[in-house]
Order: structure tokens, then sequence, then C-alpha cells
């Protein structure tokens, strides 16, 4: 019996987020280890500078939920104090001090918003797909903007942001096309939000620049793609780990290390004698010194 082809079957879509396709581009071997390697390798410490900046989000989600006459910079703070998390600090009293800083922070924020002005979304999960991708992600915050939408990222880094920081973004480029197929409403800008300064970095994109970045996504995640069924045809389940450590040589080829001076902040680095070679491990704590008021 002559056999059936697959010609004009759909091609299966690859699910993603903006956070995958990006740990791709950073560096495959996290990538390989984050998201294929079962059971996934111990990962390193928590990192107190993610302890704030999970705080400072989820103490922003939490003021947007509350009726509007309680929605005062002092209730932020105290939102942000209920919240808090000590993760990664180095004792006790580095996560009080930067728990008054983050309070600080968060209410300084709030008292430039107007809590009349309702988000058209918080923490929003939208998705997309096209005939390569299905792509899903979660906003901070989805603004109105008269008949148009708004992408708002909160960010507590130390390092201040710049409009490019807002343009070049995929993760956000990709927000404002699920948003605007999501919601049936044009979405073109987004803003990153640096609570540490009180700025704000913003990029009004055009149809064209954000078909530049979908098409890239879709690049990328095609190359996922042929890495994850490389993993799964090429190495055998049974040797994909053992107890004396995490192999690498069978997967280089497909998955190569990345070594850079980010490789001191991977929660992997232990495993990785390549990062290790590039640059030392960080302390949890590192990405707070010298900070003024935020990571």
């Amino acid at each position: 019996m002559e056999q059936l082809g697959l010609e004009g079957m759909p091609r299966r879509l690859y699910p993603c987020t903006p956070s995958r396709l990006n740990t791709w581009l950073d560096c495959p071997r996290r990538y390989r280890m984050t998201y294929l390697d079962r059971p996934q390798p111990p990962k390193g410490p928590p990192w107190a500078h993610n302890s704030v900046g999970a705080a400072v989000h989820n103490a922003l989600a939490a003021y947007w939920r509350l009726p509007l006459a309680e929605r005062t910079p002092e209730a932020a703070g105290t939102l942000l104090t209920r919240g808090w998390l000590t993760d990664g600090f180095r004792d006790a009293a580095q996560a009080q001090e930067w728990r008054e800083r983050a309070k600080s922070m968060v209410e300084e924020y709030a008292s430039g918003l107007d809590p009349a002005q309702e988000p058209a979304g918080v923490e929003r999960t939208v998705a997309t797909r096209t005939e390569v991708i299905a792509v899903s992600g979660r906003i901070d915050r989805l603004d109105h903007r008269g008949a148009a939408l708004a992408v708002v990222d909160y960010k507590t880094g130390r390092r201040p942001l710049a409009a490019e920081d807002a343009r070049g973004s995929l993760a956000l480029a990709l927000y404002a096309i699920a948003a605007s197929r999501v919601l049936r409403r044009p979405c073109r800008t987004v803003e990153l939000h640096h609570l540490p300064t009180g700025t704000v970095a913003a990029w009004d994109h055009t149809e064209e620049s954000l078909g530049r970045h979908l098409r890239r996504a879709e690049q990328v995640a095609t190359e996922c793609a042929e890495a994850d069924e490389a993993y799964k045809t090429r190495i055998p389940a049974q040797r994909r780990s053992s107890e004396s450590g995490v192999e690498h040589a069978r997967y280089d080829e497909v998955f190569p290390p990345s070594p850079g001076p980010l490789c001191g902040w991977c929660d992997y680095a232990r495993h990785c004698p390549e990062g290790q070679a590039a640059a030392p491990r960080k302390e949890p704590w590192a990405a707070l010194a010298d900070a003024p008021a935020g990571r």
C-alpha cells in the first residue's frame, strides 16, 4: 500500500514565552538546563535583587486591585511591606534596609499615579500565534492611551534605562502584538518604568518595527524547535543526567555555552566550567551593592 505523505499537513506551532526565546539567545546551554534537562540541575541560591523585584511587582499589582478610595501611596507601601521577600540577602539587617528602600520607591512611584485611571489590564496574560509560533506572556500593566493601548513594564534594576532599551526589547514588542490581537485595539507604545530613578523609557513602534520583532521571534523559535527535537532524538533519555554532575559534552554541538561577564549571574554557574572560567560567581546580594534605591 502506498504510504501517504505529510505534504499539506499543518506545521506544529512552537509554544514559547519571550523569556524562553531570550534564554536561547543568551546561552543555549542555559536554555537546555532550564527547559529540557529532567531532572533539572539544581540552581544556585536565590538572588536578593529578584526578591526586591518580585516584591515591588506584587505590591503594584495589588495596588490596582484595591478599591479606588484606598489607592494611596501609603497603601502601596504597606502592600510592599506585607509581601516582602527575604531570600538572597546577606543577613536580616540588609533585608530590612532594602525593605525600607523598596517601600519608599513604591510609595514615590504610586504618588505619580492617577488612581482613577483604571488600567486595561494588570498582570494580564496575552497570547498570539503565527504560522510558526504560539507565544504567550504576562504584562505588568496595560494602559489605555486614548483609543490605543500601551505596554508598561516595571524595572527595579540599578542601570538607568533609555528609549533604545524599550525599542530593542523583543518581549515588549511581542506583548504589544499579542495585546493588540487579544483586545482588538492598536498597541504600539511600550514603556519601561524604572522605579529607582522615577524615569520612563518609552518607544512608539510602527507596524514595520513590530513585524521585524515578530520575524525575529519566529527565527529564534525555529532554532529552539530544531534544538529541542535534536535533544529528544539524539540523546538517550537514561543518560541525560547523572548523580556525579551535569554532563555537557554530548549536548554541546547543539547547545554550546556562551561564556562571558554575565556568567557570574547564572543560576547554573556551578554546573558550567566555561562559565566559571569566564566570570567569578556573584554573591546573592551583589546586585544590590551601591544601588541608590533598588536593584
